[in-house]
């Protein structure tokens, strides 16, 4: 029983530092709240200018294009290393560049297929 002491303890610390954390962080929070009851605070901002709330549903394809793009930049991204390290990886590098290419073509051709790149 004496082995599970340690195991007991981290476990009680992990569970203790979130729940205090939240606590601590809504305590600020409300303790602010009352201190700056300031509406015009919380207006949205547009280009640095006050908007009025959302009067309908933003489009569900503004999500769809902030993912695609999001999801090439990253895999983009992912040449840079493979450029610096191209030397060292001879062949076997290349190959498996090539085979990343194939896999970002096919999901582009995909997308393109389906219509995601259009605003509609």
């Amino acid at each position: 029983m004496e082995s599970y002491l340690p195991v007991l303890i981290y476990l009680g610390v992990a569970l203790a530092v979130p729940i205090l954390i939240t606590g601590l962080i809504e305590f600020l929070a409300r303790a602010r709240r009352a201190r700056h009851n300031d509406p015009a605070k919380y207006l949205t901002y547009e280009s640095g200018y006050p908007t009025p709330p959302l009067t309908g549903r933003i489009p569900v394809q503004f999500y769809l294009v902030a993912m695609l793009f999001v999801i090439f930049d990253v895999e983009a991204a992912a040449f840079y290393p493979w450029a610096v390290t191209l030397r060292r990886l001879g062949a076997f590098g290349l190959w498996e560049v090539v085979a990343f290419v194939l896999v970002l073509a096919i999901g582009y051709a995909y997308v393109w297929k389906k219509g995601g790149f259009q605003w509609r």
